[in-house]
């Protein structure tokens, strides 16, 4: 079993940037793939970027490629999505999700473990 806690969240003027993070304790992240998801008000939650377990392939969104950036730090046990040029549609609650082995996904129901999310606001 997995424990996933974000934080990093925050309010930050269109064009910031905000660095969250995803703590992880239990077991060792180094083996599972992690994936970071938002969800707005009144909107399905939607795949932002993800990191396949022992590696450092990453796989990101349209919406985010090129702003955004997911990584790993497996001794401190945290995946990280920082994020830069930031505009009011990135306004959600962010979560971080976990699934064991190698093989990543972008639909939410193919990861095991969650975070409780942390509030991203970009003003205009």
């Amino acid at each position: 079993q997995v424990q996933l806690v974000e934080s990093g969240g925050g309010l930050v003027q269109a064009g910031g940037s905000l660095r969250l993070s995803c703590a992880a304790s239990g077991r060792s992240v180094s083996g599972y793939t992690v994936g970071w998801f938002r969800q707005a008000p009144g909107k399905e939650r939607e795949f932002v970027a993800a990191i396949r377990a022992g590696s450092t392939i990453t796989y990101y969104a349209d919406s985010v490629k090129g702003r955004f950036t997911i990584s790993r730090d497996n001794a401190k046990a945290t995946v990280y999505l920082q994020m830069n040029s930031l505009k009011p549609e990135d306004t959600a609650v962010y979560y971080c999700a976990a699934r064991y082995g190698s093989t990543w996904s972008r639909r939410s129901t193919d990861y095991d473990y969650w975070g409780q999310g942390t509030q991203v606001t970009v003003s205009s």
